[in-house]
């Protein structure tokens, strides 16, 4: 099963809305391929359903299913209870978590309102009233203090790679600026100030901020810099890429989680528990909890739209709550149950 957006593949109205998310609201292709892939998924679905096949947990049903018949009079016939029969499939069928579900409705929700709301085609929307499913928020795992310098000295000190003072500037952006893998990937030379103070960083959305560089990262930047200026780009389009692979090309977010994988493993941490993105993770992490950092300031370092999603940093560490507790003033009042009470005892000790 393709795994890439392929237009041809799908009806007209499914092409505009793709263009619609792409290029009016500032998507990523990354976000927009999502979409569309759930999307075909969900039609699919319905179609063979339509046609009194119900699919089963083995998904080759539905390779073979061509949308393009999909049109305006197909989605007016879509309803709310449909709707809950995919959810019920991908749960039951095909195993997709509460995320994965949450997606794939965001997908069917989203081309909805866009039918009813922006090219008014449609008269009801069936989505309305459908919860989106409840999202397991698990706590974000991060390395600590010592292990994030651990790693930023595997770097440093690997006289194996003639790369590392790129890998070294990157790993500390990561874990200094916790920006995310797409926003390192797409920096320009041009995004930098020119001394080395701060940088625009394109975010979800095509939205712009400023992230201001600490003095470690001016440090490592500033060693890459000079060896960038002498690596000549491939083609015309990599000239102003901020970091660039062995051949000349800008570096791909792939090229930049093997090169981390690698250091996580040289460093004896494990790629397998740990990631790009939770160097992100880490940096939020130590910033609010090591730095001090307000969740608000948090917010806007990190890029997110709602404070809620900022707030899962708050999380503390077992220690500190056990240190909490301690600190409680009943901790130190340390009595056990007796089975007898304080006047049978005093009794006692007159009889003697």
């Amino acid at each position: 099963m393709a795994t890439q957006y392929v237009p041809e593949e799908y009806p007209p109205l499914l092409r505009e809305f793709a263009g619609y998310k792409l290029v009016i609201q500032g998507r990523s292709p990354r976000t927009v391929n999502e979409y569309m892939l759930d999307l075909r998924t969900f039609f699919r679905f319905l179609i063979l359903q339509k046609n009194g096949n119900v699919p089963s947990s083995g998904s080759e049903e539905l390779v073979s299913v061509d949308i393009r018949c999909v049109d305006i009079d197909f989605l007016r016939g879509i309803t709310s209870t449909d709707i809950y029969d995919f959810l019920f499939y991908t749960d039951r069928q095909r195993g997709n978590g509460s995320a994965a579900r949450a997606r794939k409705l965001a997908a069917i929700k989203g081309l909805f309102k866009y039918l009813t709301s922006k090219r008014q085609l449609l008269e009801h929307d069936p989505t309305v009233a459908i919860d989106t499913p409840n999202k397991r928020r698990s706590l974000p795992k991060y390395l600590s203090l010592d292990e994030s310098r651990l790693l930023l000295e595997t770097v440093r000190t690997d006289t194996s790679s003639t790369f590392r003072r790129r890998d070294f500037a990157i790993i500390t952006i990561f874990l200094n600026c916790g920006i995310r893998l797409s926003e390192l990937c797409g920096m320009n030379i041009s995004d930098v100030d020119r001394y080395l103070r701060s940088a625009r960083i394109v975010g979800k959305g095509n939205k712009e901020r400023i992230i201001y560089l600490n003095d470690a990262c001016r440090a490592a930047l500033g060693d890459y810099m000079g060896e960038r200026s002498g690596i000549k780009p491939k083609t015309p389009a990599d000239e102003n890429a901020l970091f660039i692979s062995r051949v000349g090309r800008r570096m791909s977010p792939k090229s930049v989680e093997c090169m981390v994988d690698k250091y996580l493993d040289r460093a004896g941490l494990g790629s397998k528990n740990y990631s790009v993105p939770k160097l992100r993770h880490t940096a939020a992490t130590l910033m609010h909890r090591e730095g001090g950092v307000d969740v608000r300031v948090l917010k806007e370092i990190l890029g997110h739209e709602q404070l809620n999603t900022t707030q899962i940093y708050t999380h503390v560490a077992d220690s500190d709550v056990e240190l909490a507790m301690a600190k409680n003033p009943l901790a130190g009042d340390v009595k056990r149950v007796s089975d007898r009470t304080d006047e049978q005892k005093d009794e006692g000790n007159d009889k003697q």
